[in-house]
Parts: structure tokens; C-alpha cells; sequence
């Protein structure tokens, strides 16, 4: 379980980033977090992850704070950002393994996933690569394999279907629903409405800081559609 608890953040004492965000994200949840650019979407995610801090309020992951028990949040968790910073002078593989290194994956373990996606996305034969030769699709596919290499309990990803395939595209979908049926948690921000529509089975909505919406999927779009809602609030 996520739990945002009176979350607020500013910047430089003036511009608020965020004001008193509550809402919550269960096991064996797709959550989507939507709202247009500037609206506060990658600072509340990058606040949950641990890279940001806040000024009020209390985020628990699995009843953890990410202020004091942050390694041990960051333990359950893994993160895709929207725009994957990989070290780029080490191989694809190289770099997966490192992150594998970091969450103590075994040997075993490790080879399973790393071979699973690495068939998911199509690029086995890409391992031994350098990134630095690598598109910035294929950069997402390196951070997507190297987030689920470890069997994570939450994955938290910044519009995650940027830059990517039709097929991976599909792809990510596919493991949003194996892990939904594992009872694990799905958290990720988004411009494709529709896609936000069919997945998640709660959707948030942010403007400027504020939490406009939030609920099941029904509860916040009614009769309309996802996209009719949003284009509303944002009127």
C-alpha cells in the first residue's frame, strides 16, 4: 500500500508544487496519476521514491516512511522515469546486473527475469551493447528490464509508454496485469487517456498542485469519458 498523507512541496518558498495531496493506492492496484505538464505529477512521484523531499505530510510504502525508513522503502519499490539517465558507457547488461547487484538479486533469480524481458522487449541481442548506442526506446527497455529484474512489490513509472513501440508499448501493458494479479501495486503517470481508461482500476487527477479527482474509474468519469473529464477540470 501507498499511502500520501497531507503531502505539500514548494519551490524556493514560493511556487507550490504540491498542496496537501491525500489519496491512497491498495494492493493489487493499476493507479493512474494524471495531469497536464506542470501540474505536480513527476514531483509527487519523485517525492514517493525518495528522490525529493517534502515540506509537510508523510508518504508510507507497506506502512514505511520514505523519510525515515527510506532504504527499506526503496527496497520494495522500483522506478521508471520518464526520461531514463542510465550510466551510458557500460554495456546494457552490465548496467541490469548492476541494479540486480543493488536489490541482492540471486544468481538465480536474476537469470530467470533478465532472460524473460529481455524476450519481452525484444532485445536479447542487444545485451551486450553499449547504451550509449541505444535509442531512447531502447533506453526505456533497459530501465523497465532492470525495474522488474527484482520481483519489486510497487512499480512507480513516469509516463512510461513515451518513446516506446507499439509492441512494448503492449508489452508494458501485459506486466501492469501480471503483477495486478499477483496483488502487487502498478502507480504510473500518463498523457494516453485511453490507455489510463482501460487499465487502471483508480485514477487520480492533478492541476496545479491540487488534487482534483480521485476514485475508481467509474466514480471519476461517470458517463463521460476519461478524456472528456480531464479536458473539463482543465478548462
Amino acid at each position: 500500500m501507498i499511502e500520501i498523507k497531507n503531502v505539500s512541496k514548494s519551490y524556493g518558498g514560493k511556487t507550490k508544487a504540491l498542496n496537501n495531496i491525500n489519496f491512497t493506492v491498495n494492493d493489487g492496484e493499476v493507479f493512474g496519476f494524471i495531469g497536464h505538464n506542470g501540474a505536480g505529477k513527476t514531483t509527487l512521484i519523485k517525492s514517493i521514491v525518495g528522490i525529493h523531499d517534502f515540506d509537510e505530510g508523510e508518504i508510507l510504502i507497506n506502512g514505511k516512511s520514505i523519510k525515515t525508513d527510506t532504504l527499506e522503502c526503496k527496497k520494495e519499490m522500483a522506478y521508471v522515469p520518464d526520461n531514463p539517465e542510465l550510466y551510458e558507457n557500460m554495456k546494457a547488461i552490465d548496467y541490469i546486473d548492476f541494479i540486480c547487484d543493488m536489490y541482492e538479486v540471486s544468481e538465480e533469480v536474476r537469470e530467470k527475469n533478465i532472460k524473460k524481458y529481455a524476450k519481452m522487449f525484444e532485445i536479447e541481442d542487444k545485451l551486450n551493447s553499449p547504451i550509449s548506442s541505444f535509442s531512447h526506446g531502447m533506453k526505456q527497455k533497459v530501465a523497465l528490464i532492470s525495474a522488474l529484474a527484482h520481483d519489486p512489490k510497487v512499480l512507480i513509472m513516469d509516463e512510461p509508454f513515451v518513446g516506446l513501440d507499439p509492441k512494448a508499448v503492449f508489452d508494458v501493458k501485459e506486466v501492469m496485469q501480471e503483477m495486478l494479479k499477483e496483488g502487487k501495486i502498478v502507480f504510473f503517470s500518463t498523457h494516453i487517456l485511453d490507455v489510463a481508461e482501460k487499465l487502471c482500476s483508480r485514477v487520480a487527477i492533478i492541476k496545479k498542485g491540487e488534487l482534483v479527482k480521485v476514485g475508481t474509474m467509474k466514480e471519476v468519469k461517470g458517463d463521460k469519458s476519461l478524456e472528456k473529464v480531464f479536458l473539463d477540470l482543465e478548462a
